[in-house]
């Protein structure tokens, strides 16, 4: 096949030559420590990198060059998007599914784990738990199965999720994370009012994802890859890529998710609005020592650093897959986004589980209340963000990377950062997690370029205290 960053098809823009000719060009020209030094050059100017300008900063490991590349990642996070992380928790409707894949709980074959589908009501109870926890924004997560989970029940829920207003809670934003699918269930996905649409490759290498994908539905190599085509196509411009790394080698995943990003900037003028950048973890029926491609700590900060770098404008997510420690070092280097208090199991936030008879999809890493994460981001510097602001003002695909790329991002979204901080502050918080954030609040307020927005800033928050809600720019 050849290379076409532009076609539809998945094997000619995600191209196995492609990629293995890019490994070797950066495993050679690394050596070459002119080059390298113009790409960091070209790095520090923070407009991203062409994915063979990335896997040579990500085939350099030499000390002194790799303080320089977390040194620039952290000037982009920090010039972009300030201290803020946006928050956010999973809820998970149904675990049925058909597919075969062999590193998921969910697979078919898999006699042990229970299965679960919330009825409506029971949605409605998980959503009041998440709002009386502060949070705002959902990913909505459920395994591919035609009867239990068809596009009629994933529609039923958003209603559902958007319906319910609990005391001062509200879900503003519902990313949906489910199985590829067609154009017009992508259509009625954006008529519903989703926020992003994400679906995980898991890995780009065909061979390995054939293999890891045996049967079902996602067996489909090209179905799935073309996915984010078909979604675009349908209407959703605010789109997330991921891989589960550990899958394949994480060089040749790295390559395949920047083409892939590079993809969709040539044909539809917008790259993916996130990333997200999972690392293959325990769970039922899955043994992680078969899997020998798995990271270690500062290959997964490596990477984030570099994907920073190449992608100054994609939002960076990790979850609670991640320890406190590793989630604490990949911040500064990188992320955007994190979860907080999450279940990763069918009525986790209402309902009591067994662990010997569990229905999670991976074991969480962090297992702190979102208060706790709320408290610990404020005691580092950061400013935890509830805002679905730009989604709801129609600030997607173009629009917000025309906002993140000309630097008027930081006025909209430090302002929507701190007001819904303060609805979380009034509501939901901790006296602890209250006293962490007056001197941090004023502070970043000053970070706040138009003294006009700093000003609204001000007396919204004076309303808030009040009682009002929602206020956004």
């Amino acid at each position: 096949m050849k290379y076409q960053v532009d076609s539809p098809k998945a094997d000619e823009f995600i191209c196995h030559s492609e990629i293995v000719d890019t490994l070797a060009y950066a495993s050679e020209q690394v050596k070459d420590l002119s080059l390298v030094q113009a790409i960091i050059d070209k790095a520090a100017l923070g407009k991203g990198l062409s994915h063979r300008e990335a896997a040579v900063l990500l085939e350099c490991r030499d000390p002194e060059i790799t303080v320089r590349i977390y040194a620039i990642a952290r000037e982009i996070k920090q010039r972009i998007y300030g201290n803020r992380i946006v928050m956010f928790a999973p809820l998970y409707l149904s675990n049925y599914c058909i597919n075969g894949c062999v590193y998921c709980p969910y697979h078919a074959k898999n006699k042990t784990i229970p299965r679960k589908r919330l009825s409506q009501e029971e949605i409605a109870r998980e959503v009041i738990a998440l709002q009386d926890m502060g949070h705002k924004r959902l990913a909505l997560e459920a395994g591919e199965h035609p009867t239990q989970s068809p596009i009629d029940y994933i529609l039923e829920s958003i209603r559902t999720i958007y319906s319910i207003k609990h005391k001062n809670g509200a879900i503003r934003r519902v990313n949906v994370n489910i199985a590829a699918t067609t154009v017009e269930n992508y259509r009625k996905l954006h008529e519903a009012g989703i926020g992003t649409y994400i679906l995980f490759q898991e890995t780009y290498h065909r061979a390995n994802y054939e293999a890891l994908h045996p049967t079902g539905p996602k067996s489909d190599y090209a179905y799935h890859t073309e996915a984010m085509d078909r979604a675009m196509e349908g209407g959703i411009d605010d789109v997330g890529l991921g891989v589960l790394f550990g899958l394949n080698t994480y060089k040749y995943d790295f390559v395949g998710m920047l083409m892939h990003a590079e993809h969709l900037e040539a044909r539809f003028g917008v790259g993916p609005h996130t990333v997200s950048v999972p690392r293959i973890c325990p769970a039922d029926g899955v043994d992680t020592s078969q899997f020998s491609n798995a990271i270690d700590d500062d290959t997964f900060a490596h990477i984030v650093a570099v994907l920073r770098i190449a992608l100054p404008y994609a939002g960076m997510i990790v979850s609670t897959r991640e320890s406190q420690r590793s989630r604490e070092r990949v911040l500064e280097l990188g992320v955007s986004q994190i979860s907080g208090g999450s279940r990763t199991s069918v009525g986790g936030y209402t309902q009591q589980e067994d662990p010997e008879h569990s229905s999670a999809q991976f074991e969480l890493s962090d297992t702190r209340t979102l208060d706790e994460i709320v408290a610990w981001l404020m005691k580092l510097g950061y400013i935890p963000s509830f805002c679905t602001a730009c989604y709801r003002e129609g600030r997607t695909g173009d629009r917000f990377m025309a906002l993140a790329k000309s630097g008027q991002i930081a006025n909209i979204c430090a302002a929507n950062a701190l007001m819904t901080l303060h609805e979380y502050l009034e509501d939901y918080a901790s006296d602890e997690t209250r006293s962490y954030a007056p001197e941090l609040i004023k502070q970043e307020l000053r970070y706040i370029p138009s003294e006009r927005i700093r000003q609204r800033t001000l007396d919204n928050i004076k309303a808030i205290k009040g009682g009002k809600r929602d206020f956004r720019f």
